[in-house]
């Protein structure tokens, strides 16, 4: 059985609008599990009064995306999950979403997977996958915005967004690391970590999953350029630039002798890369 864990923090219209989207799959064996931590915009009682057949975990409210994460994985393997995926609520899950993501996990079912990534306004390819280049410091993306091809393509890692993992991965490594990325980084740390045991990463290309991206926490730091969302930028828990979460990433899986040359260059493209429009790597 495959569970969805989503988690969730306010924004009831995201998780809505995406659970609506989770009753219109074509494939139904899946069941949904929502960890609220703490939210205070009346989620806990939509959820009961409108999504019945979800099951909902509560945090309080100091959980982040990895802790709740875990939450959800922990309580699905309980229940005896086959296969688990992330979810954020700010997505929208077209029809066969996961019936394509299903239906290559059977071919593969050893591999965690990903979804082709769709600015859910435009239409417009945000993520098709990466290359990372360890000397510049650099995710190489293997599309464009223009439509892909079509398959499995290997990558060098995969965002949570719509990541699917079989359970065997939870089994092999553990879960998500809360303790080192609270937030950010904790999919990558966790996806490098499967593939350094010889589980396979795939970005699904027949996979489509529609995503905001204004809604990121790091994107809202920057659309409002001040000091202190600079810092928060480089130093929050929340900040897609944190310092101390990329030095301590780089430290676990960037090869020793690209190291100095990817702390270097990824250190500054963060420091310099709030002023620009485009999202350091």
């Amino acid at each position: 059985m495959l569970y969805l864990v989503i988690p969730v923090y306010n924004r009831w219209h995201y998780t809505e609008a995406c659970l609506e989207a989770l009753r219109k799959q074509s494939f139904r064996a899946f069941r949904t599990v929502v960890v609220d931590d703490g939210s205070t915009d009346g989620t806990a009682a939509r959820l009961a009064d409108a999504f019945r057949e979800v099951t909902v975990l509560n945090g309080g409210g100091n959980l982040y995306w990895t802790a709740a994460v875990n939450l959800g994985i922990d309580y699905a393997l309980r229940q005896g999950a086959s296969q688990i995926m992330t979810l954020n609520n700010d997505t929208l899950p077209p029809p066969d979403f996961l019936a394509q993501m299903h239906g290559q996990s059977l071919a593969h079912p050893d591999a965690l997977l990903g979804p082709l990534e769709l600015d859910a306004h435009t239409g417009r390819v945000r993520y098709g996958g990466e290359k990372i280049n360890w000397l510049r410091a650099t995710a190489e993306p293997l599309t464009g915005t223009a439509a892909p091809g079509h398959g499995l393509h290997p990558v060098d890692w995969l965002p949570g967004r719509g990541l699917l993992i079989p359970a065997a991965v939870f089994a092999r490594i553990g879960r998500f690391d809360a303790r080192t990325f609270p937030h950010y980084f904790s999919d990558l740390d966790f996806t490098r970590t499967a593939l350094r045991h010889g589980f396979p990463l795939y970005l699904n290309y027949e996979a489509k999953l529609l995503t905001y991206p204004e809604a990121s926490g790091d994107r809202q730091n920057k659309a409002q350029k001040s000091l202190r969302n600079y810092y928060n930028h480089l130093f929050g828990i929340k900040g897609g630039g944190n310092l101390r979460d990329f030095t301590r990433f780089a430290r676990r899986h960037c090869p020793w002798p690209y190291l100095p040359s990817y702390l270097l260059l990824g250190s500054l493209r963060r420091i310099g890369g709030y002023f620009l429009k485009r999202s350091e790597p």
